[in-house]
C-alpha cells in the first residue's frame, strides 16, 4: 500500500475498531483504554499512517501550537524547563514556540490576541511580569483555562502555577550555612518587583533568625538574578569594613560572579567565605569550586506545566484540580561552602 494513500480507515481495519476510536486515540489517548490504544498505535507503525496536521488543525480550528513566555530567553536556569515542556507536548502532537518577553510590548497587547491570531492554542507563562490586563482579556472567552504560570506566578491572576518550593529552598541554604558554624550571614536577593525574590529573601530571615544568625542591612545586596549584579555583590562585599562568612544567592548566575570577582581579588571561596547558590543550573558543578546549591527539577516543572495545560486543552478538569502544585527542592552540597573561619 502506498504510504501517500494510506487513510484512518485503513488503521481502524488493521486495528478492529471505528474511525472514531482511531482518531480518538491518537489526538486524546486517555479517553481509551490502554489495549484499545496499543492496538491503534501498532495499526499505525503497521501501515505507516500519518497524520495530515493541517488538516486536522484546520477541522478542529487549532493551530497545534503552545506559545511559552519567557523573561529572558539567553538565561540557562530556563533550558531544561523548556525541555521538560517539550516532551509532554511532543508527544501530544504539539509544537513548542518560545517568545522572550523582554522583546514584546505586552502592555499593547493582550493575550486574548495570541488566541485570536491563530498563533497558539495554549500559553505557559513563565514570566510574572505578564501585565495583570493582558491576561484578563481572555476572562469570559474559551480560552480563559489555556493560561497557565510556571516558576514565576502573580497570585491575583488566579491561574494555576506549577512552582518550586522557594521557601524550603531559603532555608534549606541557610540551615546548611548553620550547620557549618558560619553566624553572620549575607543575602545576594533578585529585582525587588520579583515574587520569587521577596520568598527567597523572606525565607532566608527565617531560617536565620531560628539558628540565631546575625544578619545586617549591609550585608544584603540587591541583585536580579544576571551575572552583572553578582559582580556588583562582590564589589560591594570587598568595601565592607566586616563581612559576613556566608552568602545565600538568590540564584546560580548571581553566585557564579560574585565568586568569581572575589577569588580576582584575593577572597577564596569557600575558605574565607561560602556561597550557596539557588536553582542548579548546568554550569553550578562544573564551575571552580563547584557550586553548593538549591536544585530546581526544571524538567519536572516543565513537565508538570505541559500535563496541566495539555488537560485544560482535552478539557479534563477531573485531572487538573489543583491549582498550585509545589515541587520539591533539593540541597546540592559542593565545594563552594565549607566551616565557618575560625
Amino acid at each position: 500500500m502506498a504510504r501517500q494513500s494510506i487513510k484512518i480507515q485503513d488503521v481502524a481495519r488493521a486495528a478492529g475498531v471505528s474511525t472514531a476510536t482511531v482518531s480518538r486515540a491518537l489526538s486524546n489517548p486517555k479517553v481509551v483504554s490502554e489495549s484499545t490504544r496499543k492496538a491503534v498505535l501498532s495499526a499505525v507503525n503497521e501501515t505507516g499512517y500519518r497524520v495530515n496536521r493541517a488538516a486536522r488543525n484546520l477541522r478542529t480550528q487549532r493551530t497545534g501550537s503552545i506559545l511559552t513566555l519567557i523573561p529572558n530567553v539567553g538565561n540557562p536556569f530556563f533550558s531544561q524547563i523548556i525541555s521538560g515542556i517539550e516532551q509532554v507536548f511532543s508527544e501530544a502532537e504539539y509544537s513548542v514556540l518560545v517568545s522572550d518577553t523582554a522583546n514584546m510590548a505586552l502592555e499593547d497587547m493582550p493575550l486574548s490576541h495570541i488566541f485570536q491570531d491563530g498563533r497558539a492554542d495554549g500559553v505557559i507563562l513563565l514570566d510574572g511580569f505578564i501585565p495583570l490586563p493582558s491576561i484578563a482579556s481572555v476572562k469570559g472567552t474559551p480560552h480563559e483555562k489555556h493560561i497557565i504560570y510556571a516558576c514565576e506566578w502573580a497570585d491575583s491572576a488566579g491561574l494555576p502555577s506549577i512552582r518550586s518550593d522557594n521557601r524550603a529552598g531559603g532555608v534549606k541554604a541557610v540551615s546548611h550555612l548553620a550547620a557549618l558554624g558560619h553566624k553572620k550571614i549575607g543575602h545576594i536577593s533578585g529585582p525587588e518587583d520579583n515574587v520569587l525574590t521577596h520568598v527567597r529573601r523572606a525565607a532566608c530571615f527565617e531560617a536565620a533568625k531560628a539558628h540565631g544568625l546575625e544578619i545586617r542591612d549591609e550585608w544584603i545586596f540587591q541583585g536580579n538574578f544576571e551575572l552583572a549584579s553578582g559582580a556588583a555583590a562582590a564589589e560591594a562585599f570587598l568595601a565592607l569594613k566586616e563581612r559576613p562568612t556566608a552568602i545565600f544567592s538568590a540564584s546560580d548566575l548571581m553566585a557564579i560572579s560574585f565568586i568569581s570577582n572575589l577569588m580576582d581579588a584575593g577572597v577564596n571561596v569557600p575558605r574565607d567565605v561560602s556561597v550557596v547558590g539557588f536553582d542548579d543550573i548546568d554550569l553550578a558543578p562544573h564551575y571552580r569550586p563547584a557550586l553548593t546549591t538549591i536544585r530546581q527539577d526544571r524538567k519536572r516543572l516543565g513537565r508538570l506545566a505541559a500535563e496541566t495545560l495539555l488537560s485544560r486543552l482535552r478539557d479534563t478538569p477531573e485531572e487538573d484540580a489543583e491549582m498550585l502544585r509545589v515541587v520539591p527542592v533539593e540541597l546540592i552540597e559542593r565545594a563552594s561552602t565549607a566551616p565557618a573561619p575560625e
